[in-house]
């Protein structure tokens, strides 16, 4: 029985690189996450286990992502909204703010 706390071992590694704590899969890092960052890639192999070992590193490294499957389609649930999947998407634990600089001309 698998255990969903904890990022199980068959054919799975966890190592560290460029800042980044990564899970790897076979031969894919299905989470790579940092501090503020999180990187979801099923490699093309949105199966069971992979979609299982990304939820097993959330529970264990408190990421706080969920990834589900509906109706043969893949998605993320993070901070109270569901996301369609897709390879290589980017998720961020602290809020991004973007300052926007618009120049005003006003005519007297």
């Amino acid at each position: 029985m698998s255990r969903h706390n904890e990022v199980g071992s068959h054919r799975t590694s966890v190592y560290n690189a460029n800042s980044l704590t990564c899970v790897k899969y076979h031969r894919t890092d299905v989470v790579k996450f940092s501090h503020n960052k999180i990187i979801l890639d099923s490699g093309g192999w949105q199966t069971k286990t992979t979609k299982l070992r990304m939820n097993q590193t959330s529970n264990q490294y408190g990421l706080n992502y969920s990834v589900y499957q509906k109706n043969f389609e893949w998605f993320v649930e993070f901070k109270d909204i569901t996301i369609p999947f897709f390879d290589g998407m980017e998720l961020y634990k602290e809020f991004r703010k973007t300052v926007h600089t618009v120049e005003l001309s006003q005519e007297f």
